[in-house]
């Protein structure tokens, strides 16, 4: 079923307004929905703002009140049919008398997709979906990776030279990229469930792993420590009782080196595994039974090469400075074991390339066969 070209600007509209939800809805969707009289005239708009809270299509119908009845809703994420913290919005559509609803993405979740549409096409309704479905399934792809797979979202991160390199031979990194680039990564942990860096980053950095200003969720702290390393007068650890920190360690690790981090306010995950990659499968399975949507990997390059490695990375944000490091020792931006041929190395399908002060951001998600 096809939809008008009022109907594909008012989706447009609506993937605008959901992306107002980012941060605030997890592990929700986001989701926006715009009402439109017979004219195709708005007459109503709505999100999805905060978790727990009124979803997109009930926002938009209180919006546009009694006029909505015989009306179209047009909405980013097929509507619910079940009970959840609020009640269905297929209900709630029902009830309001929208004669027609135009649908970007069907729900990724098993327990709701294409029930919604089944319910509102048995009541009658006029229902048209896959409507601009690329950009609507796009901007719930963290919602359906945890919805499907069980795990969060994955965004490496780094700042490297242009020549590739992430610090000096001596280890010196600060700092590589611009005080612009340094804001947008701010913004991002502003907007993400958790922070993961590898021990080797936290020993050489001694990092707080905190958004400033502070975001509007809880950053949980995340560490791969596998001998339990971490030392208790780290900022990290100093700050534990302020600020989640997690430090995921491996089978060996020095039972008086755990107890000294849970002392001192630590949480710590010991996984089974030994080998990193099958550690971090482990700690991601563990993370989307916690319902955390986004993590955000920031490195060093042996933790970026084992999340290439384990084909786990879903989103690349690199920071790239116009600065020559040079030099073989220089540690490049990701490490592990690489790949064997050219055929088989990941590749970005690029969303978006800017530039912040001096450097150059490049944005992409990493394209699935």
């Amino acid at each position: 079923m096809t939809a008008s070209d009022c109907e594909r600007g008012a989706m447009q509209r609506a993937l605008e307004l959901a992306r107002r939800g980012e941060g605030l809805v997890e592990p929700n969707p986001m989701v926006g929905a715009v009402v439109l009289d017979a004219a195709g005239s708005t007459i109503g708009e709505g999100w999805h703002a905060r978790f727990g809270g009124p979803h997109a299509e009930v926002a938009a119908l209180e919006a546009a009140g009694p006029a909505a009845r015989g009306s179209t809703l047009v909405v980013t994420l097929e509507p619910c049919c079940h009970h959840g913290k609020t009640p269905p919005c297929t209900d709630a559509i029902l009830a309001a008398g929208i004669r027609r609803v135009v649908v970007g993405a069907v729900d990724p979740a098993a327990h709701a997709s294409g029930r919604g549409i089944e319910r509102l096409r048995a009541a009658g309704v006029d229902v048209a979906a896959g409507v601009e479905a690329e950009q609507a399934q796009r901007l719930i792809a963290a919602f359906a990776m945890l919805a499907v797979h069980g795990r969060p979202w994955v965004i490496a991160k780094w700042a490297m030279s242009l020549d590739g390199h992430v610090a000096t031979a001596s280890g010196e990194s600060r700092w590589i990229s611009s005080e612009a680039s340094r804001a947008v990564v701010h913004r991002l942990r502003a907007r993400v469930d958790a922070i993961l860096v590898g021990i080797g980053t936290a020993l050489a950095d001694d990092p707080m792993l905190t958004a400033r200003p502070p975001g509007p969720r809880s950053l949980l702290r995340i560490v791969l420590d596998a001998r339990a390393r971490l030392p208790i007068t780290s900022q990290l650890a100093q700050t534990a009782a302020q600020h989640p920190t997690l430090i995921a360690v491996g089978p060996e690790a020095p039972r008086d080196a755990v107890s000294r981090l849970q002392e001192a306010g630590c949480e710590v995950w010991q996984s089974g595994q030994s080998v990193q990659t099958a550690a971090i499968v482990e700690l991601l399975a563990e993370l989307g039974r916690r319902r955390l949507t986004n993590l955000l990997v920031e490195g060093g390059p042996t933790v970026l090469g084992g999340f290439f490695d384990a084909g786990l990375v879903d989103e690349v944000q690199a920071f790239i400075a116009p600065t020559i490091i040079g030099g073989s020792q220089a540690p490049a931006a990701v490490a592990g074991l690489g790949i064997s041929s050219m055929q088989k190395a990941p590749r970005l399908s690029i969303e978006s390339i800017e530039s912040l002060g001096n450097d150059c951001f490049i944005r992409g998600r990493v394209a699935r066969s």
